[in-house]
């Protein structure tokens, strides 16, 4: 089973392996809307799995401080007393990014940000976003929720314009976090599609490059390039579900603002002979003759920077 969470609809949702609905249920999320990093108190967006339950027992309402009950039951005469207090009441399932560079890691890294499913006062606003970055449930639903699922069940947090790639994650990344992600796209596009033998898919210049990762909605890499130290941008890669969506344009035009930032007066592409058209439209030119690669017809590309910059 797995939890999913509509930021426009405030409701969370629980789903069985064959996506048939269990349980949905009423929840807050964050004021300040969605986001990643750190001190935001948005709320974090993308796959997650619960890391952790906290709080298996403990009376209806009782509160927690540091994941730890405070001995406290929550009560009218507590929210009195304390009325700018961030309660969290009953239960908590902690929850942990899966997209390193997203929601994973660093200072965008959801459980290092504390963000929790937890119960909140039931006089509280729900069906509205009203917490600072965590999911808010009644009481009664996140026991019943608590009760139900288990360490590693994965969270999806989906926002308002899911499915619309203009608003899907585009990421500068590492090799070292990156690499699962990474792999997988070019080892669908370059190995399966077009027949690179893999042995030289992935080369030893991917340890130095600059890489740019675009992930979709479901928590899913969809797109990524690279950019080498020497000037060439390579390794272009658009899973086919997303093609012709924009999301190429996207990273070439990442890939160029980042060499302009750099300083650099020119940047090249090996581009496919077949797909030449689209570093045409960014402003590229062929240089020299055509060459084969991996078995497959290439043009090296060369757009100047500082042309495009005026």
């Amino acid at each position: 089973m797995f939890i999913q969470i509509d930021l426009a609809c405030q409701n969370l949702r629980l789903v069985d392996a064959d996506g048939a609905l269990l349980r949905e249920y009423p929840v807050s999320t964050a004021q300040r809307g969605a986001g990643e990093q750190k001190g935001s108190l948005q709320t974090p967006r993308g796959r997650h799995v619960i890391r952790a339950k906290i709080g298996a027992g403990l009376p209806y309402g009782a509160a927690l401080v540091g994941r730890r009950p405070t001995g406290e039951v929550c009560t009218t005469e507590h929210l009195a007393q304390q009325p700018e207090r961030d309660w969290i009441l009953s239960r908590i399932l902690w929850l942990s990014g899966c997209q390193p560079g997203f929601n994973r890691l660093g200072d965008c890294d959801t459980m290092a940000r504390y963000i929790y499913i937890h119960g909140t006062p039931d006089d509280e606003p729900i069906d509205r976003p009203a917490s600072h970055g965590c999911i808010r449930m009644r009481n009664a639903d996140v026991i019943d929720l608590f009760e139900r699922v288990t360490v590693g069940t994965q969270v999806l947090i989906v926002p308002e314009d899911a499915d619309n790639p203009a608003t899907f994650p585009l990421l500068k990344i590492d090799w070292r976090k990156g690499k699962d992600a990474l792999s997988s796209i070019r080892q669908t596009v370059f190995v399966e599609e077009q027949g690179v033998p893999a042995e030289i898919e992935l080369d030893s210049a991917d340890a130095g490059a600059t890489h740019f990762l675009i992930w979709d909605w479901q928590g899913r890499p969809a797109a990524c390039a690279r950019l080498l130290p020497e000037g060439k941008v390579g390794r272009m890669a658009v899973l086919p579900a997303w093609r012709g969506q924009g999301l190429g344009e996207r990273l070439l035009q990442a890939a160029m603002q980042e060499a302009r930032q750099r300083g650099w007066f020119e940047l090249r592409a090996a581009a496919q002979a077949s797909v030449t058209g689209f570093y045409t439209q960014a402003g590229f030119e062929p240089v020299g003759d055509p060459f084969e690669a991996a078995g497959i017809a290439h043009q090296m590309m060369r757009v100047y920077l500082s042309r495009l910059s005026h």
